[in-house]
């Protein structure tokens, strides 16, 4: 098919639903104040968790699962939380995509020297993160202060995908998509600092079972086997809103002794960084994630 025959296909009717909620984003990115944002993003949340109810079990599975200390009124609230913060998200996202950097919310970053240092090596930067629902608009932030690539992963819906593909393209030094590990290695091996969160659970040849959180899920081991085989440094880099509505963008010196010969306890040793930095913020990471799904035989369906 040819691209034009592509682009016309976006504006085929069913896709005009899609085009107007993005315009309606667009309309709030343009006139609406980040308090006003912030207000409308919870009346959203309130609607989809209380009406739409859209993967509220999902959410509220892991969470009970993940926090076995708190009541089930402190997860719901946590819960409740959650939805807010994807719903905030959003707005994030799309400004993200349309306004300039210096027109987004105070954003602060701690410890860049530390990525600096890790690229002046030239082997190449494993930038290890997770996947929070302020990933976009931070990571605007941190193109503005230093070039970084990422990984990429194609949205289902084609007309999100239009201004996402543009919108990294735009700020990221390299995309590569997740699936292409030749690509990824080629990247670091040119000096390239990489965006990657090996947070999800994805069962493939090199995944094993470890625990999250102390539960058993689906791991990704590979972030190890690709630090050895490219000499990457592994650079710890988390994200959060503050209460006060900016932002913390938090560089880790990279990982020492790392990686070992035991892929286990170094996916271990990822695993446990992960959960200390979502307990900073934990409405803000992505709990509609079945984190926890397809363990295989032995392993109850939590779902």
């Amino acid at each position: 098919m040819s691209r034009a025959s592509e682009q016309s296909r976006l504006w085929a009717p069913q896709h005009w639903p899609m085009w107007s909620g993005l315009g309606l984003f667009w309309l709030c990115a343009r006139f609406l104040t980040w308090s006003e944002r912030r207000r409308l993003a919870r009346g959203i949340a309130w609607i989809i968790f209380h009406v739409v109810r859209l993967r509220r079990r999902v959410v509220l599975v892991n969470l009970r699962l993940c926090f076995p200390e708190k009541s089930e009124e402190q997860i719901r609230a946590l819960a409740f939380a959650h939805y807010e913060a994807l719903a905030y998200g959003l707005f994030e996202t799309t400004a993200g995509w349309w306004e300039p950097v210096d027109q987004l919310p105070a954003h602060r970053v701690v410890g860049v020297e530390h990525l600096q240092r890790a690229l002046a090596a030239g082997k190449g930067v494993v930038l290890l993160t997770a996947h929070f629902t302020t990933l976009e608009i931070c990571g605007v932030y941190l193109t503005a202060r230093i070039p970084v690539g990422c990984l990429y992963r194609e949205p289902n819906n084609p007309i999100v995908a239009v201004p996402m593909r543009r919108h990294r393209e735009r700020v990221a030094s390299i995309a590569v998509h997740f699936d292409d590990l030749k690509g990824l290695i080629r990247a670091l091996r040119s000096g390239h600092a990489i965006w990657y969160a090996p947070d999800q659970g994805k069962r493939t040849p090199g995944s094993e079972i470890l625990h999250f959180f102390g539960v058993p899920a689906i791991t990704n081991t590979a972030t190890a086997k690709i630090a050895k085989m490219t000499g990457a440094a592994v650079v710890p880099y988390f994200a959060r809103r503050e209460p006060d509505g900016s932002y913390t963008l938090v560089i880790h010196p990279a990982l020492e002794n790392f990686p070992t010969d035991d892929l286990s306890a170094d996916a271990v040793r990822i695993n446990r960084l992960i959960e200390d930095n979502i307990r900073l913020a934990p409405e803000q990471y992505f709990w509609v994630h079945k984190r926890f799904k397809a363990r295989g035989e032995g392993y109850p369906e939590v779902y």
